[in-house]
């Protein structure tokens, strides 16, 4: 289905090819225009898109086999709501006609869900001046901490070269004298 079909698809119910046309431009652009911005869209029964950031990589040329640089960048998302995936799957049977798949949001949560977004921005100005200097206190208190565990894990690591080496001496001693065992045997049974 194309977004042409989707207009014709919605337009009985909306009273018109038009208004369905302004309307599916009007939820299209919004959830883009959200995505964009960083904020998350959510779908109750439907789904949710949100933008996710992909780091750096290494990728292979298919064609001559090459490795190139991929630069970090960021793509929208969408994870199908649990209704969506238990029409999709089966568990769930698909209403008739004239009823909705994605039942809708309850009655009210659409204003709560607006003062919740509009709290979210207000507290996250705030909140970056009053977790600074808390992240510098905990770092500090972390300094030593991780001075600690660098040097129990130097330690650790030359405990460990230690026995490796006396093993590596060990193990050619142990093949000469099987060698010289097996060189004994033969020249027993020659005689």
């Amino acid at each position: 289905m194309n977004k042409a079909q989707l207009v014709e698809a919605i337009a009985d119910k909306l009273g018109g090819r038009q208004s369905a046309a302004e309307a599916v431009d009007a939820v299209l652009d919004a959830i883009v225009r959200a995505v964009v911005a960083g904020e998350r869209v959510s779908v109750t029964g439907f789904g949710s898109f949100e933008k996710v950031e992909r780091p750096a990589r290494y990728a292979r040329n298919p064609q001559t086999g090459e490795r190139v640089r991929v630069k970090k960048t960021s793509v929208p998302r969408f994870r199908p709501g649990q209704g969506f995936k238990d029409l999709v799957s089966g568990s769930k049977k698909l209403p008739r006609g004239g009823e909705v798949a994605v039942k809708k949001a309850p009655k009210g949560s659409l204003q709560v869900a607006a003062k919740k977004a509009a709290a979210k921005k207000a507290t996250a100005k705030k909140a970056p001046a009053k977790k600074a200097p808390a992240k510098k206190a905990a770092a500090a208190k972390k300094a030593p901490a991780k001075a600690a565990a660098k040097k129990a894990a130097a330690k650790k690591t030359t405990a460990k070269k230690a026995p490796a080496k006396a093993t590596a001496k060990k193990a050619p001693a142990r093949k000469t004298s099987a060698r010289k065992t097996t060189a004994k045997k033969t020249t027993a049974r020659k005689r």
